[in-house]
């Protein structure tokens, strides 16, 4: 997506939980021509609004207005502060608020209604290439290529008749880890994360929309001291974010961007080797520079991967809210979605529907000791449950999955 002038289709979503309700909004298909080319294939709408980040550190609000003739998305407000280029934003539950990452090495979070900067997090030395906001309202995380994780939580501030300002304090940085060997003298604390000459200019980490675990791209693991880096994505528990709870390596090329299917699955049958104890299942995709891994929460192996999709590296991946298709786009200035032909969701559910609760799940895989560097006001956080390891039962029927190109 390199022109001057950059028309995006409306209909591209950031479903969330809301207070255990799932809520989804279709925006119609208008096209947003934007001064600036856009550095998004995920743009984000809640409810009527919708933003969107561009080369020149500008965000821009639009609102979705009807007309004679229909709906048409019109610019409501224009947020600027970020010296640079904007490479990843994301809504907050309610709707109030925006955190957005930028090449200018700092986190923005945005009061909307004001039009205003709420927080400045600026830690980072280096490009800040993802951000996301826990849909509990108690996290930020951020991915930058200074090969760090950081993780914010809200410590409000007390304002007057009782207030309280949102406030997010760095309490974790994620930074290197030991493998697992069995002499602890040899051993040697390597980065987590590739360095700033990744060949992508976007690692999109995401939490799952109940909360329960976070999920990081850009990864690169050694399983000893004397292998060599695995490119993967790691998983976080709620429970515990200094340290990664899983793996999921195996792909060729680094992992540039995971997003999760907006909806819950009910499980299909009790499986005490899943690795994920959530009392629902969620569906996940993990994008790579050249390929496309789908995972569900009852496994650790991907129930389908696609390759080949694009002449050139991918830069993101958007689920439609249905669960039915799933957006690639491309820095060969193309557009992909990926559908079942069977209709129905990327893994049809055998009674599929919303879980209201809240999950306090946790992951159930522990990985090495994980070097946290301690910033002031930091809380100690709960130790991953010891895994469980047992065959996997009711294995998911293969699907046939087609892509299709977007003019």
């Amino acid at each position: 997506m390199t022109e001057a002038t950059t028309c995006l289709l409306g209909r591209r979503y950031n479903a969330r939980f809301y207070d255990g309700v799932f809520v989804e909004h279709e925006s119609g298909d208008n096209l947003l021509k934007l001064k600036q080319h856009v550095n998004f294939e995920f743009i984000t709408v809640v409810w009527e609004h919708l933003a969107s980040g561009a080369d020149g550190g500008e965000l821009v609000i639009w609102k979705l207005h009807t007309t004679e003739v229909g709906q048409a998305w019109k610019v409501l407000k224009t947020l600027s502060f970020h010296r640079k280029d904007v490479l990843d934003l994301q809504w907050s539950t309610d709707g109030e608020f925006l955190v957005s990452g930028s090449v200018d090495n700092s986190c923005i979070i945005w009061d909307v209604s004001r039009g205003s900067v709420h927080q400045i997090l600026d830690a980072h030395q280096h490009y800040v290439q993802g951000v996301a906001w826990d849909p509990l309202a108690k996290y930020i995380a951020s991915l930058s290529s200074d090969r760090t994780c950081r993780i914010y939580v809200n410590k409000p501030q007390s304002k007057a008749k009782g207030n309280e300002k949102m406030n997010y304090v760095c309490q974790h940085v994620i930074a290197k880890a030991e493998p697992q060997i069995v002499d602890e003298s040899k051993s040697v604390k390597h980065h987590l994360f590739h360095d700033e000459t990744l060949p992508s200019f976007f690692r999109r980490l995401a939490w799952s929309p109940d909360g329960s675990f976070l999920l990081v791209p850009a990864g690169s693991c050694r399983i000893s001291p004397a292998s060599e880096p695995v490119n993967t994505s790691y998983v976080f528990s709620r429970n515990d974010l200094t340290r990664p709870a899983l793996l999921l390596p195996g792909a060729s090329k680094p992992v540039v961007a995971v997003r999760f299917c907006p909806l819950a699955f009910r499980l299909r049958a009790s499986n005490s080797a899943a690795f994920f104890r959530l009392p629902h299942r969620l569906v996940f995709a993990v994008a790579t520079l050249n390929s496309l891994y789908i995972y569900d929460t009852e496994g650790i192996q991907p129930i389908a991967i696609l390759a080949g999709l694009h002449y050139a590296a991918i830069t993101d991946i958007a689920w439609s809210p249905s669960g039915k298709y799933l957006a690639l786009s491309s820095q060969d200035e193309g557009k992909k979605l990926v559908g079942d032909e069977s209709k129905g969701a990327v893994q049809k559910p055998d009674d599929n529907g919303m879980e209201g609760s809240q999950n306090k799940g946790i992951l159930s895989s522990d990985s090495g000791k994980t070097e946290i560097e301690k910033d002031e006001g930091k809380q100690p956080s709960a130790t991953p449950a010891t895994p469980v390891v047992t065959p996997l039962q009711n294995k998911p029927a293969k699907r046939r999955i087609t892509p299709m190109a977007i003019d």
